[in-house]
């Protein structure tokens, strides 16, 4: 994850439980929970993220 720019996702709605996003890789975006900056993150494409971010945005995956 050299390079790799995080900052807290939009749609996370704040607070101390956010996920935080890195847009400013080539073809990836990276992410991680933010309270454990130096932990794992997922990778995406950033197709494969576009339409999750759609989801979340559009309620899809509301149970």
């Amino acid at each position: 994850m050299a390079g790799a720019e995080f900052h807290k996702f939009s749609l996370s709605g704040g607070g101390e439980n956010c996920v935080e996003v890195a847009t400013n890789l080539p073809s990836l975006v990276a992410i991680r929970d933010s309270k454990d900056p130096s932990g794992p993150a997922l990778t995406f494409s950033t197709s494969g993220w576009d339409t999750f971010a759609d989801g979340v945005k559009f309620r899809m995956f509301d149970f």
